[in-house]
Formats: C-alpha cells, sequence, structure tokens
C-alpha cells in the first residue's frame, strides 16, 4: 500500500509542476501575441525628409523651361518656395 500511495504522491507533483511549466509557457507565448501588432493594421512610417528648396527650384525650372509655366507662374512659384 505505501508503494501505490508514494506512485501517486510522485505522479501528482510531477503533473503539477509539469502544467506550472506549460502555464508559464502559454503565458509567454500570450503575451508575445498580444505585444505583436494586428497583420492588417498598416505600420506607422516615419516621415518624409522636408523637400530641398534647391530641388523644388530645379524642378520649377525645367516646368518654366519646358513651357508648362509662365513668367508669373514660376516667379510666384519660387517665391513661396523661398517664403518670401
Amino acid at each position: 500500500m505505501g508503494f501505490r500511495r508514494r506512485t501517486r504522491r510522485r505522479a501528482l507533483i510531477a503533473g503539477a509542476a509539469i502544467g506550472r511549466h506549460n502555464a508559464n509557457q502559454d503565458a509567454g507565448a500570450q503575451q508575445d501575441y498580444e505585444e505583436a501588432p494586428p497583420a492588417d493594421e498598416p505600420q506607422a512610417q516615419p516621415a518624409p525628409p522636408p523637400p530641398d528648396p534647391y530641388d523644388q527650384i530645379e524642378h520649377l525650372a525645367q516646368l518654366h523651361a519646358s513651357g508648362a509655366l509662365t513668367d508669373d507662374e514660376f516667379a510666384t512659384a519660387k517665391a513661396k518656395i523661398l517664403g518670401s
């Protein structure tokens, strides 16, 4: 009788230890899952750098040279870029 009782007790203790170990692993996995953003939500992207005024004026000059902008439109857009 003593042998059976010890065996059951050891099995109970071992089962409890294994159950606790699995519960801790499940909690860690759940925490990892909760911290990860949902896949369907867009990720926050860093803001693009502000446009370079030189590049903007160069683009306007190309448009002016091609005839897409008049002299007045070019001057107005250039003044706006330069903050004047």
